[in-house]
Protein backbone atom coordinates (compact mmCIF):
# COMPACT_ATOMS: atom_id res chain seq x y z
CA UNK A 1 0.00 0.00 0.00
CA UNK A 2 2.72 2.42 1.04
CA UNK A 3 4.50 1.58 -2.56
CA UNK A 4 0.93 2.65 -4.27
CA UNK A 5 0.80 5.76 -2.48
CA UNK A 6 4.49 6.94 -3.55
CA UNK A 7 4.09 5.66 -6.80
CA UNK A 8 0.67 8.00 -7.29
CA UNK A 9 2.95 10.97 -4.90
CA UNK A 10 6.07 10.27 -7.99
CA UNK A 11 3.66 10.33 -11.13
CA UNK A 12 2.09 13.40 -9.95
CA UNK A 13 5.25 15.09 -9.03
CA UNK A 14 6.53 14.31 -12.81
CA UNK A 15 3.54 16.18 -14.63
CA UNK A 16 3.78 19.25 -12.03
CA UNK A 17 6.85 20.92 -14.30
CA UNK A 18 4.93 20.54 -17.86
CA UNK A 19 1.18 21.97 -16.22
CA UNK A 20 3.51 24.93 -14.60
CA UNK A 21 4.93 25.87 -18.00
CA UNK A 22 1.73 25.36 -20.14
CA UNK A 23 -0.19 27.76 -17.15
CA UNK A 24 2.48 30.12 -17.34
CA UNK A 25 2.27 30.41 -21.10
CA UNK A 26 -2.11 30.61 -21.27
CA UNK A 27 -1.66 33.56 -18.86
CA UNK A 28 0.82 35.31 -21.26
CA UNK A 29 -1.41 34.52 -23.95
CA UNK A 30 -4.22 36.03 -22.31
CA UNK A 31 -3.10 38.99 -20.23
CA UNK A 32 0.16 40.27 -22.56
CA UNK A 33 -1.09 39.16 -26.24
CA UNK A 34 -4.95 40.13 -25.30
CA UNK A 35 -6.89 40.16 -28.85
CA UNK A 36 -3.59 39.49 -31.06
CA UNK A 37 -3.48 35.82 -29.76
CA UNK A 38 -6.43 34.78 -32.01
CA UNK A 39 -4.34 35.42 -35.54
CA UNK A 40 -1.29 34.08 -33.92
CA UNK A 41 -2.94 31.04 -32.91
CA UNK A 42 -5.20 30.86 -36.18
CA UNK A 43 -1.89 30.72 -38.25
CA UNK A 44 -0.35 27.92 -35.90
CA UNK A 45 -2.81 25.66 -36.06
CA UNK A 46 -2.65 24.15 -39.53
CA UNK A 47 0.22 22.10 -38.44
CA UNK A 48 -1.06 21.63 -35.15
CA UNK A 49 -1.80 17.54 -35.73
CA UNK A 50 2.13 17.56 -36.97
CA UNK A 51 3.68 19.32 -34.46
CA UNK A 52 1.30 17.70 -31.96
CA UNK A 53 2.06 13.77 -32.90
CA UNK A 54 5.60 14.83 -32.70
CA UNK A 55 5.98 16.00 -29.91
CA UNK A 56 3.61 13.31 -28.28
CA UNK A 57 6.35 10.70 -28.86
CA UNK A 58 8.55 12.41 -26.47
CA UNK A 59 9.00 9.77 -22.88
CA UNK A 60 6.69 9.59 -20.69
CA UNK A 61 3.09 11.01 -20.83
CA UNK A 62 3.60 14.89 -19.66
CA UNK A 63 2.47 16.18 -23.24
CA UNK A 64 -0.82 14.77 -23.32
CA UNK A 65 -1.76 16.15 -20.08
CA UNK A 66 -0.43 19.71 -21.43
CA UNK A 67 -2.72 18.95 -24.68
CA UNK A 68 -5.41 18.65 -22.36
CA UNK A 69 -5.00 22.20 -21.03
CA UNK A 70 -4.23 23.98 -24.28
CA UNK A 71 -7.10 21.68 -25.83
CA UNK A 72 -9.92 22.77 -23.31
CA UNK A 73 -8.05 26.67 -23.67
CA UNK A 74 -8.80 26.50 -27.70
CA UNK A 75 -5.26 27.01 -28.14
CA UNK A 76 -5.21 24.10 -30.15
CA UNK A 77 -7.62 21.70 -32.52
CA UNK A 78 -9.05 18.36 -31.88
CA UNK A 79 -6.91 16.50 -34.70
CA UNK A 80 -4.11 17.92 -32.67
CA UNK A 81 -4.98 16.39 -29.10
CA UNK A 82 -5.74 13.31 -30.74
CA UNK A 83 -2.85 13.23 -32.60
CA UNK A 84 -1.02 13.96 -29.24
CA UNK A 85 -2.83 11.16 -27.37
CA UNK A 86 -2.05 8.29 -30.09
CA UNK A 87 1.55 9.51 -30.37
CA UNK A 88 2.15 9.55 -26.72
CA UNK A 89 4.54 6.96 -25.66
CA UNK A 90 3.93 6.74 -21.73
CA UNK A 91 5.95 3.98 -19.96
CA UNK A 92 6.64 1.93 -23.75
CA UNK A 93 9.99 3.79 -24.15
CA UNK A 94 12.30 3.16 -20.94
CA UNK A 95 10.79 -0.63 -20.44
CA UNK A 96 11.85 -1.23 -23.95
CA UNK A 97 15.44 0.33 -23.69
CA UNK A 98 16.01 -1.39 -20.17
CA UNK A 99 14.92 -4.73 -21.42
CA UNK A 100 17.32 -4.39 -24.34
CA UNK A 101 14.99 -4.21 -27.19
CA UNK A 102 15.57 -3.88 -30.58
CA UNK A 103 16.55 -0.21 -31.69
CA UNK A 104 14.96 -0.90 -34.93
CA UNK A 105 11.75 -2.43 -33.60
CA UNK A 106 11.75 0.50 -31.06
CA UNK A 107 12.06 3.21 -33.48
CA UNK A 108 9.46 1.52 -35.79
CA UNK A 109 7.15 1.14 -33.08
CA UNK A 110 7.62 4.92 -32.13
CA UNK A 111 7.21 6.07 -35.83
CA UNK A 112 4.31 4.21 -36.70
CA UNK A 113 2.21 5.93 -33.66
CA UNK A 114 3.39 9.37 -34.79
CA UNK A 115 2.61 8.68 -38.53
CA UNK A 116 -1.06 7.40 -37.35
CA UNK A 117 -1.45 10.71 -34.88
CA UNK A 118 -0.39 13.08 -36.89
CA UNK A 119 -2.69 11.50 -40.38
CA UNK A 120 -5.87 10.96 -37.71
CA UNK A 121 -5.62 14.45 -36.25
CA UNK A 122 -5.57 15.63 -40.12
CA UNK A 123 -8.18 13.96 -41.03
CA UNK A 124 -10.23 14.78 -37.36
CA UNK A 125 -9.48 19.01 -38.47
CA UNK A 126 -10.43 18.44 -41.59
CA UNK A 127 -13.92 16.61 -39.97
CA UNK A 128 -14.53 18.63 -37.50
CA UNK A 129 -12.89 22.07 -38.51
CA UNK A 130 -16.55 23.83 -39.00
CA UNK A 131 -18.55 21.79 -36.22
CA UNK A 132 -17.39 24.41 -33.45
CA UNK A 133 -16.31 27.56 -32.05
CA UNK A 134 -12.96 28.79 -32.53
CA UNK A 135 -10.56 31.01 -30.45
CA UNK A 136 -9.32 31.05 -26.73
CA UNK A 137 -11.44 30.37 -24.07
CA UNK A 138 -8.61 30.87 -21.86
CA UNK A 139 -10.33 33.65 -19.96
CA UNK A 140 -13.58 30.91 -19.11
CA UNK A 141 -11.21 28.34 -17.93
CA UNK A 142 -10.06 30.78 -15.26
CA UNK A 143 -13.88 32.47 -14.38
CA UNK A 144 -14.55 28.32 -14.03
CA UNK A 145 -11.76 28.04 -11.77
CA UNK A 146 -12.31 30.95 -9.79
CA UNK A 147 -8.32 32.08 -9.72
CA UNK A 148 -8.87 36.42 -10.17
CA UNK A 149 -5.94 35.95 -12.54
CA UNK A 150 -6.54 39.26 -13.39
CA UNK A 151 -4.85 40.73 -10.08
CA UNK A 152 -1.94 37.72 -9.65
CA UNK A 153 0.09 37.85 -12.69
CA UNK A 154 0.89 35.38 -15.03
CA UNK A 155 3.36 33.18 -12.39
CA UNK A 156 0.98 33.46 -9.42
CA UNK A 157 -1.88 32.38 -11.65
CA UNK A 158 -0.21 29.62 -13.69
CA UNK A 159 1.10 28.16 -10.32
CA UNK A 160 -2.39 28.23 -9.05
CA UNK A 161 -3.85 26.76 -11.67
CA UNK A 162 -1.41 23.94 -11.53
CA UNK A 163 -1.53 23.27 -7.75
CA UNK A 164 -5.30 22.87 -8.54
CA UNK A 165 -4.78 20.52 -11.38
CA UNK A 166 -1.92 19.01 -9.68
CA UNK A 167 -4.36 18.36 -5.96
CA UNK A 168 -6.72 16.47 -8.51
CA UNK A 169 -4.21 14.26 -10.77
CA UNK A 170 -3.08 13.18 -7.03
CA UNK A 171 -6.15 12.08 -5.90
CA UNK A 172 -6.95 10.60 -9.33
CA UNK A 173 -3.08 8.67 -9.19
CA UNK A 174 -4.14 6.99 -5.70
CA UNK A 175 -7.76 6.19 -6.80
CA UNK A 176 -6.18 4.51 -10.04
CA UNK A 177 -3.33 3.22 -8.43
CA UNK A 178 -5.58 1.52 -5.32
CA UNK A 179 -8.33 -0.24 -7.99
CA UNK A 180 -5.01 -1.81 -10.45
CA UNK A 181 -3.92 -3.15 -7.28
CA UNK A 182 -6.90 -5.03 -5.59
CA UNK A 183 -7.76 -6.07 -9.35
CA UNK A 184 -4.22 -7.37 -9.95
CA UNK A 185 -1.59 -6.97 -12.91
CA UNK A 186 -1.82 -10.22 -13.54
CA UNK A 187 -6.22 -10.45 -14.25
CA UNK A 188 -5.09 -7.68 -16.58
CA UNK A 189 -2.44 -9.20 -17.91
CA UNK A 190 -4.80 -13.17 -18.42
CA UNK A 191 -7.02 -10.58 -20.45
CA UNK A 192 -4.35 -9.79 -23.09
CA UNK A 193 -3.99 -13.75 -23.66
CA UNK A 194 -7.14 -14.83 -25.41
CA UNK A 195 -6.05 -14.67 -29.10
CA UNK A 196 -8.85 -13.40 -30.78
CA UNK A 197 -10.86 -10.41 -32.18
CA UNK A 198 -11.68 -9.40 -28.76
CA UNK A 199 -8.22 -8.88 -27.70
CA UNK A 200 -7.87 -5.46 -29.98
CA UNK A 201 -10.69 -4.20 -27.95
CA UNK A 202 -9.77 -5.02 -24.76
CA UNK A 203 -6.24 -4.00 -25.60
CA UNK A 204 -7.59 -0.76 -26.65
CA UNK A 205 -9.37 -0.31 -23.34
CA UNK A 206 -6.58 -1.33 -20.93
CA UNK A 207 -4.29 1.37 -22.55
CA UNK A 208 -7.36 3.81 -21.74
CA UNK A 209 -6.54 2.97 -18.45
CA UNK A 210 -4.84 6.75 -17.10
CA UNK A 211 -1.82 5.12 -15.28
CA UNK A 212 1.27 4.06 -16.35
CA UNK A 213 0.23 0.44 -15.45
CA UNK A 214 -1.58 -0.46 -18.63
CA UNK A 215 1.76 0.42 -21.40
CA UNK A 216 3.76 -1.45 -18.40
CA UNK A 217 1.63 -4.73 -18.91
CA UNK A 218 1.24 -4.67 -22.19
CA UNK A 219 5.10 -3.54 -23.28
CA UNK A 220 6.28 -6.58 -21.10
CA UNK A 221 3.92 -9.13 -22.29
CA UNK A 222 4.83 -8.26 -26.39
CA UNK A 223 8.32 -8.59 -25.05
CA UNK A 224 7.73 -11.84 -23.79
CA UNK A 225 6.23 -12.90 -27.41
CA UNK A 226 2.81 -13.38 -25.38
CA UNK A 227 0.67 -10.68 -27.98
CA UNK A 228 0.89 -9.89 -30.91
CA UNK A 229 2.55 -6.69 -32.68
CA UNK A 230 -0.85 -5.78 -33.36
CA UNK A 231 -2.30 -5.68 -29.96
CA UNK A 232 0.56 -3.97 -28.70
CA UNK A 233 -0.31 -1.26 -30.97
CA UNK A 234 -3.72 -1.12 -29.88
CA UNK A 235 -2.83 -0.52 -26.41
CA UNK A 236 -0.54 2.21 -27.13
CA UNK A 237 -2.13 4.11 -29.66
CA UNK A 238 -5.06 4.44 -26.39
CA UNK A 239 -2.22 5.09 -24.09
CA UNK A 240 -2.10 8.61 -23.39
CA UNK A 241 -1.39 8.62 -19.72
CA UNK A 242 -3.79 11.09 -17.69
CA UNK A 243 -4.48 12.94 -20.79
CA UNK A 244 -7.57 11.91 -21.44
CA UNK A 245 -8.41 12.34 -17.49
CA UNK A 246 -7.61 15.90 -17.48
CA UNK A 247 -9.69 16.27 -20.98
CA UNK A 248 -12.61 15.58 -19.03
CA UNK A 249 -12.05 17.29 -16.02
CA UNK A 250 -11.03 20.60 -17.77
CA UNK A 251 -13.37 20.45 -21.15
CA UNK A 252 -16.97 21.25 -20.37
CA UNK A 253 -18.00 20.27 -23.22
CA UNK A 254 -18.92 15.99 -22.67
CA UNK A 255 -19.97 15.81 -25.53
CA UNK A 256 -16.42 16.39 -27.56
CA UNK A 257 -14.88 14.56 -24.72
CA UNK A 258 -16.97 11.49 -25.36
CA UNK A 259 -16.00 12.05 -29.56
CA UNK A 260 -11.97 12.49 -28.93
CA UNK A 261 -12.40 9.06 -26.41
CA UNK A 262 -14.34 7.22 -28.98
CA UNK A 263 -11.88 8.38 -32.16
CA UNK A 264 -8.95 7.01 -30.07
CA UNK A 265 -10.67 3.45 -28.84
CA UNK A 266 -11.59 2.83 -32.15
CA UNK A 267 -8.27 4.06 -33.59
CA UNK A 268 -6.37 2.06 -31.42
CA UNK A 269 -8.64 -1.20 -32.08
CA UNK A 270 -8.76 -0.94 -36.11
CA UNK A 271 -5.23 -0.19 -36.72
CA UNK A 272 -4.39 -3.23 -34.13
CA UNK A 273 -6.65 -5.66 -36.21
CA UNK A 274 -4.97 -3.97 -40.02
CA UNK A 275 -1.39 -4.45 -38.81
CA UNK A 276 -1.97 -8.21 -38.09
CA UNK A 277 -3.90 -8.77 -41.13
CA UNK A 278 -1.07 -7.35 -43.11
CA UNK A 279 2.22 -8.70 -40.70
Amino acid sequence: MIDVILDALLDTVKILPYLLVTFIVLEFLEHKLEGKNQKILEKNKKVGPLVGGLLGALPQCGFSAVASSLYSSRVITMGTIIAVFLSTSDEMLPIMISEQASITVLLRIIGFKVLVGIIIGFIVDLIFRNSKKEGSHITEMCNEEHCHCEHDGIVLSGLKHTLKIGFFILLANLLISLVIHFIGEETLSNLLLNKNILTYFIASLIGLIPNCASSVIITELYLSNLITIGTLLSGLLTGSGLGILLLFRNNKNIKENITILSIIYFVGVLIGIIVDILI
